[in-house]
């Protein structure tokens, strides 16, 4: 047998709970033989220096947490996809150019039920010395209560590039209306139609695997995510997952989350651009090693099979389906998905981690219940909450995490 060695890359900001995770779950992987070979996996937290634009890379893919905040690390990705061929898991031309904005004209192109949502113009000057002579002269003046009544209250105001909840208000009339756009400044904003919904989705995806949790934006972060299995319908729980897979594959992002609001069967799209998806333990918990296990899993998958990317979207293919006439809403879903599944080669990659990967998750689950487990748990908690808080936060993530286990052994 001839040996291989694949280094993962990581490009990290101010985390350090799912970073030591991935790098736990990654060394339970081992040596894997496949078609002859052996490949070891490893990985390496990468620092941020100057770089020459013909600079050999040594990691073969890069899981990104930095670069849609950071400019410096993103140019980088773009050198290091183009010239160098690195995989990454989400593509920094499509979320530089493609954000909240471009993911909700795609799936209005493609049929889905985004609510009703208008672009407005700034509301302060930008910094730019042309914009006083090209406002005078091009823009229309335009009644922002119209607008709004148009839509319909209550609605929500919030930035056409998304991110962090920054920027985000629930306009319930016209006083909240103005209020919200005068301290808008230089944002450029969406005005959305809100929906009456029965829940609040949020699907993870990573690859091929998705997961959807029960969302309540209202309560704090370590609530946010219930433990809710059975709250969608059968339909709209297969609407959910396969619509989280097709914008990924549609944009090239293999690590994003998704978030839906959903009434009954119904489900509609309000937020398909998160460069950073939450994957801390004191958010996820429950969820949290099997987020982890993603992660490591396609990352494997990848590298070792020596999967490709590239940069052009091939969006064609999807607008070919939106324009054939007679299709239902399901019967596009359902050749969306098949484009999506492609991408992702869905099959290959879950008959693959079934000869090669099967011994993770035993040794995940193993891990989770260990010491180490739960060191990293109470560092987590000892750096995120102050003193007197610890015990009580250490006791419900102990809890939750415990619950998933404890379900992993049931199975």
């Amino acid at each position: 047998m001839t040996n291989r060695d694949h280094l993962i890359g990581l490009l990290l900001g101010a985390e350090e709970d799912w970073p030591r995770a991935f790098e736990e779950v990654l060394r339970r992987v081992g040596p894997l033989d496949v078609g002859g070979e052996t490949h070891t996996v490893s990985s390496e937290r990468l620092s941020i220096e100057p770089f020459r634009l013909d600079d050999p890379v040594r990691t073969e893919l890069v899981i990104d947490r930095l670069a849609h905040w950071y400019y410096h690390p993103r140019e980088w990705l773009k050198k290091a996809a183009l010239v160098n061929g690195t995989y990454l898991l989400n593509s920094p031309f499509t979320f530089q150019s493609m954000e909240k904005h471009s993911a909700y004209c795609a799936l209005v192109r493609m049929g889905f039920n985004v609510p009703p949502t208008t672009l407005v113009p700034y509301k302060n000057p930008v910094d730019n010395v042309r914009w006083a002579y090209t406002a005078s002269k091009y823009n229309r003046e335009f009644d922002l209560d119209a607008i709004a009544q148009d839509l319909g209250y209550p609605l929500y105001m919030k930035p056409f590039d998304g991110g962090a909840w920054r920027g985000v208000s629930r306009i319930g009339d016209r006083g909240d209306l103005h209020r919200a756009y005068d301290e808008s400044g230089e944002m450029l904003m969406h005005l959305q139609a809100t929906v009456d919904y029965d829940h609040f989705a949020r699907a993870l995806s990573i690859g091929p695997e998705t997961m959807v949790m029960d969302f309540r934006p209202d309560q704090p972060m370590h609530q946010r995510y219930a433990v809710n299995h059975g709250f969608l319908s059968e339909s709209a729980g297969q609407q959910a997952v396969a619509i989280s897979r097709i914008v990924n594959a549609f944009f090239l992002w293999e690590f994003n989350s998704a978030e839906m609001l959903v009434v009954g069967d119904d489900v509609y799209p309000i937020d398909y651009a998160n460069a950073c998806p939450d994957v801390a333990v004191t958010s996820l918990h429950y969820y949290f090693p099997w987020a982890i296990t993603a992660l490591v899993r396609w990352s494997t998958y990848c590298v070792v099979t020596g999967r490709t990317t590239d940069v052009d979207l091939q969006t064609r293919r999807y607008f070919e389906i939106a324009d054939t006439p007679g299709l239902s809403y399901e019967d596009k879903l359902e050749r969306y998905l098949a484009l999506a599944d492609e991408h992702f080669e869905t099959d290959r990659y879950w008959e693959w981690c079934g000869e090669h990967l099967a011994h993770l998750s035993e040794a995940v689950l193993e891990w989770v219940t260990g010491d180490d487990f739960d060191r990293l748990l109470r560092e987590t908690v000892e750096a995120t909450y102050p003193p007197h808080e610890q015990e009580q936060f250490l006791a419900h993530f102990r809890g939750l995490v415990g619950l998933w286990a404890s379900e992993q052994i049931g199975v």
